[in-house]
């Protein structure tokens, strides 16, 4: 199980089902399932974090 904190970068398969922010800005969130293909944002590749387990 992925902690809080973990991180995922675009393409990347999700570690754990939560709510993932982008690092940096612009950001957003995003719910994401385990398993899930991390997504770009704003058409671009970026770091994903887990701010909260589902």
């Amino acid at each position: 199980m992925a902690a809080i904190g973990s991180r995922a970068r675009t393409g990347e398969r999700c570690p754990e089902s939560g709510v993932w922010k982008v690092v940096g800005t612009p950001s957003t969130t995003a719910p994401i399932a385990v398993n899930n293909v991390m997504p770009p944002y704003n058409g671009q590749a970026v770091t994903w974090e887990l701010i909260r387990l589902a």
